[in-house]
């Protein structure tokens, strides 16, 4: 039973993240471990509410993690249940814990009101410590195997969270991915202030442990085909992410230098990290040889959200010269709009990520104009206009307002507004499935393509999301698929391949 009072006694608190001269001359990440006792005085907050919301796949956690059971257990110092707890809905909380936006932060009862919500995510990732420090991450290999093989395309969170169910059920399974090392956008793409690789690898361990084959530097649809993957397996899951990014061709002087999609510059910086921590050659060039570092160069970041915040980390810390932040959308309110958003849905507020504490400018409601020319293919600036953005009719319309044109200087612009779904590659046209008009592949209520045999699931199906929706259709997925291969037993689903959380719609 948990404590009814424990939200009176205590306040919310975070543990302090290390001083900002301190992180920024480092990769590390941003937050230390907490205290024992600090994390069981938040765990104590969570009071008998009744109905959690906060495990609510429509508001809160699509993996329905069973959050009041092990903030409970934390409370009262059973940490070796609330690893298991946490484990049993979640393949990954080391990951989620750092890395989900927590929407389940968003529909808790405490928050009703303008309230201070109990400090999930931060809980969240202590119980994931303790399961490392407590014994490791064990392995939990089938007692059979039962002569099926899977070929998983992508190694991201969510082919990585149906790998390990479906090798776990007893099937043989294979991860392809194209990069030269596994774990999708999680290896290249989050940088190290975030989630340190460490991570990554120790859940690798695990899964490799447990049966689980990963081939890297394998371009499926180039180095093999449809075909052969058909051939050499009883069930196919695409798990390619949604990398296409949006881009802005109309904008006039976008082919100049110095102007790039953002995650370009993601994987070029965790490539140098990798690089250095491994004492390798680093492979974050352009084809021409330049790197892309803001190291003494004013950065012009283009976009609002995690992508967004995540370059301003980088270019902090590769050392630029200054960095400004555009969005094109007003200054959202500091609170939730209880008419607007009303609780538990997602809120519309202003989300200060720890990078926004670390320097740079944030622009709002204003739009590129112009990437400047220096005179050699270069650019030198970046010319904005003050906008108005309404929706009419379900568009959204953007005004400039005239008059308001002014430059901003700019030797390296950062592209961090948004994704068209999956990219377009060979493997789609040659397993028989198309992208739809998000850029996304469609799955049948079994997660099955339009090709029997091969599912589909995570930011791949459903476009760019969170990772907890992506750990959520992998485990979905691969009980779909040991289901089609005729396997013993039910392996967990908590997600319908229709579903879209409120906060989505």
């Amino acid at each position: 039973m948990p404590d009814p009072n424990g939200f009176l006694r205590y306040d919310r608190r975070l543990p302090a993240r290390r001083p900002v001269p301190v992180r920024i001359s480092d990769w590390r990440e941003v937050y230390p471990p907490a205290g024992e006792e600090l994390i069981r005085e938040q765990a104590t907050r969570c009071m008998d509410c009744g109905i959690p919301f906060c495990h609510s796949d429509t508001a809160g956690c699509p993996l329905g993690n069973r959050i009041p059971d092990w903030n409970d257990l934390v409370r009262t110092g059973n940490w070796d249940a609330a690893v298991e707890s946490l484990h049993a809905t979640n393949n990954f909380p080391e990951f989620t814990g750092r890395l989900c936006p927590a929407p389940c932060e968003a529909a808790c009862v405490l928050g009703i009101g303008g309230g201070d919500p109990v400090t999930i995510k931060q809980i969240e990732v202590e119980i994931a410590n303790a399961a490392v420090t407590r014994g490791g991450l064990i392995p939990r290999p089938a007692a059979a195997p039962t002569g099926r093989t899977v070929a998983v395309v992508g190694s991201g969170p969510a082919g990585l969270a149906a790998a390990q169910q479906l090798a776990r059920a007893g099937h043989t399974v294979t991860v392809y991915e194209r990069d030269d090392a596994i774990g999708g956008l999680l290896r290249y793409g989050i940088p190290d202030f975030k989630l340190e690789k460490q991570h990554v690898d120790r859940r690798l361990a695990q899964l490799e442990a447990e049966g689980v084959r990963f081939r890297t530097g394998v371009n499926v649809g180039v180095d093999v085909t449809a075909e052969q993957l058909r051939e050499a397996h009883d069930a196919v899951l695409l798990a390619c992410g949604a990398l296409q990014g949006r881009d802005t061709p109309e904008t006039p002087g976008r082919g100049l230098r110095g102007v790039h999609q953002a995650m370009r510059h993601l994987v070029a910086a965790n490539r140098v990290v990798a690089a250095a921590s491994e004492d390798k050659p680093a492979l974050a060039v352009l084809p021409n040889g330049t790197p892309i570092d803001a190291a003494g160069k004013h950065v012009v970041i283009i976009g609002g959200g995690d992508t967004a915040a995540d370059c301003l980390g980088v270019a902090h810390r590769q050392g630029a010269a200054g960095v400004h932040q555009l969005d094109l959308y007003p200054e959202p309110p500091h609170s939730r709009d209880a008419e607007r958003d009303p609780w538990p849905t997602w809120p519309w507020v202003l989300r200060n990520y720890p990078a926004h504490e670390e320097g740079g400018d944030r622009v709002f409601a204003v739009a590129v104009q112009e990437f400047v020319d220096d005179g050699t293919g270069q650019v030198k600036s970046v010319r904005i206009a003050e906008v108005t953005v309404e929706k009419r009719d379900g568009r959204r319309i953007v005004t400039p307002l005239p008059g308001s044109e002014r430059d901003l200087p700019a030797d390296l612009v950062l592209l961090a507004i948004g994704f068209e779904g999956t990219e377009r590659q060979p493997l789609l046209e040659q397993f028989g499935v198309t992208r739809n008009a998000r850029g996304a592949v469609d799955a049948r209520p079994d997660w099955q393509t339009a090709a029997d045999g091969v599912f589909v699931a995570g930011d791949m199906h459903r476009g760019a999301s969170l990772i907890v929706w992506a750990i959520a259709e992998g485990r979905a997925a691969a009980a779909a698929i040991h289901t089609y291969l005729g396997g013993v037993g039910e392996l967990p689903a908590p997600v319908d391949p229709a579903h879209q959380p409120l906060a989505a719609r």
